[in-house]
């Protein structure tokens, strides 16, 4: 019977949900470091058979992480618990569900009015090509062969370099604000220094493309081609497991409209397609360029000194390079920021969850400063130029509203408002109500909508 098979399975998953931490807890770095090692699994983690598990993988690693411990003992007790009929259920809707997109259209269509129209509020699918070049263009796809051809279409060598010029530009104007802070204390900014200039910047594309020499395609087979992608990867994976970390390897596609900071690393990385209007136009006025593109590297920045990126040291270890006083002095100027954006209601009863997009809205409000910062050092004491009747700094803050104009539904932003980190675009554009600047650019006064007075607005970076 499929609708009691259906009820069964909503039933398991909604078990196991009920077991996990809530976001905001899986998103502090504090209670999901759990190193174990391999041989102590059983003692600590039992009445599950962890050489099957393990034997099964592949994998042979003598330590690992167990990032929520309760749960984890919780979903065992489950996994004990529940009949395996009911298991196997579970797993072959799942399997099926994860292939919607590779199999016939009515299973696809079936699976898109669930979790595009009745999640989201998408009324159409996208075209078959679209599907094809996203299901073909992950890193665990052919997504670098597919980006190696987008770098020599889209991304001269001349924009690489001057986004490495802007981003040396950011990093100068961090400094410069880290030794003007006035709530951190000497011993604290020399660590935060050196984290900053030991920042690795990836921009465009790896240097070392993705090799798929072994991987065996055929043009009639789309399940049994993305089944070796995903065999493919997984053997390089359990190869590599030993092996030194690979920091060249890149966590994103050339051709993806994103970017990203890694705090294992200490990496900032902009893939080509980000490097793009509005974004980046290397033809535009720096006052565009800074305020899209150079808060975009600001943000990335930032996320090394927001609330979780700022755990890691110099070196991408976990470990506390704070005094306690200017700990404390961060954090109370974190909850302000969380408060302040906890306070926004993009639908009525539904407000964003400040604590859950903190990372972001430090990276976000901080990341424009940085931006700002950079932008007048590069006048070095000249005024900018008035273009269509707009001042640089007007220009500035126009490019960082822009980019983030968005069209969505309401289902969207719902899902958004529930489990997204980052806050909805229109927010996100509202971040200069915290800089000084924004304000003398506009003549924005008290009684206009957005102003927030002095005390109000958050400094941190």
């Amino acid at each position: 019977n499929p609708e009691e098979k259906a009820a069964e399975i909503l039933a398991l998953e909604t078990e196991i949900a009920n077991v996990q931490w809530p976001r905001e807890k899986r998103r502090d770095r504090d209670l999901t470091l759990n190193q174990i090692e391999r041989a102590k699994l059983s003692d600590d983690y039992p009445n599950f058979d962890w050489d099957t598990y393990f034997a099964q993988t592949g994998y042979k690693v003598p330590e690992l992480n167990i990032s929520q411990p309760e749960p984890v003992k919780a979903v065992i007790e489950i996994i004990n618990d529940t009949a395996l009929d009911k298991w196997k259920s579970y797993l072959t809707y799942h399997t099926i569900k994860n292939n919607a997109g590779l199999l016939s259209e009515d299973i696809y269509l079936a699976n898109f009015d669930f979790y595009g129209t009745t999640l989201s509020g998408q009324q159409e699918p996208r075209p078959r090509w679209k599907r094809a070049v996203s299901q073909m263009s992950g890193t665990q796809s052919l997504g670098f062969a597919i980006g190696k051809i987008y770098v020599n279409e889209y991304f001269p060598e001349s924009s690489k370099t001057q986004m490495a010029e802007l981003v040396e530009n950011l990093r100068t104007a961090l400094g410069q604000r880290i030794d003007n802070l006035d709530w951190m204390g000497e011993e604290t900014k020399v660590n935060a220094k050196e984290k900053l200039m030991a920042f690795r910047p990836k921009i465009g594309y790896p240097d070392k493309w993705q090799p798929f020499e072994g991987l065996s395609i055929k043009s009639d087979d789309l399940v049994g081609n993305v089944r070796n992608l995903r065999s493919f990867f997984h053997e390089e994976s359990v190869a590599k497991e030993l092996e030194k970390t690979d920091r060249e390897r890149w966590g994103m596609t050339p051709q993806q409209v994103n970017a990203y900071y890694n705090s294992s690393f200490n990496e900032i990385v902009f893939p080509a397609a980000i490097l793009q209007p509005p974004f980046f136009d290397p033809n535009a006025d720096p006052a565009v360029n800074y305020g899209a593109i150079g808060a975009v590297i600001g943000h990335e920045m930032g996320h090394g000194f927001d609330d979780q990126g700022s755990k890691s040291d110099a070196n991408g270890i976990q470990r506390n390079w704070w005094t306690d006083a200017d700990r404390a002095a961060f954090e109370a100027k974190a909850d302000k920021l969380a408060a302040q954006y906890s306070q926004y209601e993009p639908i009525e009863g539904n407000f964003v969850n400040g604590r859950n997009s903190l990372g972001e809205n430090i990276g976000d409000v901080g990341g424009l400063a940085m931006a700002y910062h950079a932008y007048k050092l590069s006048l070095d004491g000249k005024e900018a130029p008035v273009i269509d009747g707009l001042t640089g700094d007007q220009r500035f803050f126009l490019a960082w509203a822009q980019v983030w104009r968005e069209k969505r539904t309401e289902q969207s932003m719902l899902n958004q408002l529930r489990a997204g980190t980052h806050a909805p675009g229109r927010f996100r554009a509202q971040a200069p109500r915290n800089h000084d600047a924004w304000y003398e650019a506009f003549d924005v006064q008290p009684g206009d909508e957005l102003y927030l007075a002095p005390e109000e607005r958050v400094r941190i970076w």
